[in-house]
């Protein structure tokens, strides 16, 4: 009989939010795959777990998903961990679940801590409906792009940022989709944890002149019912666009999504104006 793969959430900060359910897993199966075998081994020694470990992370997931695969085939129980959080959400585990569903081996979620869950719920923004989009783009270009085509949604936004590019993002996000509601939330349950709330502008403004540190989990709230606006409001926004240096194609596409106009008639509007 092949083995069973356990999907095995790990703590985001403190080592307390493992589960006694994945403490057992982790001691129980026979062997444990890690996105970093080093960092996993310091969860492991705390709670005394002596479970032989080996790498997988998303530079050696093809090969390492196929091995790992043979090693359940043969009546092993393999363990998937991530440095923190739930494997696969935005972390490797992906493959190997894949692999695991077309060889028809049995694949249990040990359920835990996720850093998706743990900020919408103390958050402060609508949690009944929400759209997880994990990382932006790093490049301004392609990440104003992405921001364009969520700039219609009414669900929560919810992403994950590297710190180093944290003040650029919200810069984007206040040009693309305007003055907000959001979250900052850095360092969840660990020792520096912080919630900062408020409009876009103000918690720019709040961490303009720090030096962001950290894992950052972003919450924006989702779009207003568009009001309807006159052309002169429109094209009021037309040139500030233009201004920021977007051009007329880019400008139609956002504020189409904005507003009640059709793309093709704020194009025109846009064109009558250069």
């Amino acid at each position: 009989m092949p083995g069973t793969l356990y999907i095995v959430a790990t703590p985001i900060g403190n080592l307390e939010d493992i589960t006694l359910r994945g403490m057992r897993v982790l001691k129980e199966v026979d062997l444990i795959a890690a996105e970093d075998t080093r960092h996993t081994q310091h969860l492991l020694d705390h709670f005394g777990i002596r479970t032989p470990l080996t790498s997988y992370h998303e530079h050696n997931e093809r090969s390492k998903a196929r091995q790992l695969i043979e090693r359940l085939q043969q009546g092993q129980n393999v363990a998937i961990v991530s440095d923190a959080g739930t494997p696969a959400i935005s972390d490797p585990g992906f493959r190997i679940v894949v692999e695991a569903v077309a060889f028809g081996i049995n694949i249990v979620p040990i359920p835990g801590a996720s850093a998706l869950t743990a900020v919408l719920s103390a958050g402060g923004l609508p949690t009944d409906r929400f759209i997880f989009e994990g990382f932006l783009p790093a490049k301004s270009k392609e990440r104003r792009a992405r921001l364009q085509t969520l700039s219609a949604e009414n669900r929560t936004l919810v992403f994950y940022e590297a710190p180093h590019r944290l003040k650029e993002t919200l810069n984007d996000m206040q040009a693309i989709l305007g003055e907000r509601d959001v979250v900052v939330a850095r360092e969840v349950s660990k020792a520096y944890e912080e919630f900062l709330r408020g409009r876009l502008s103000s918690v720019m403004q709040q961490i303009a002149e720090r030096t962001i540190k950290g894992e950052v989990t972003l919450l924006v709230k989702g779009a207003e019912a568009s009001p309807v606006v006159s052309q002169e409001q429109l094209k009021k926004e037309i040139e500030q666009l233009k201004a920021e240096g977007m051009g007329i194609k880019e400008i139609s596409q956002l504020l189409g999504e904005r507003h009640d106009y059709s793309k093709k008639e704020i194009y025109r509007i846009a064109l009558a104006q250069k």
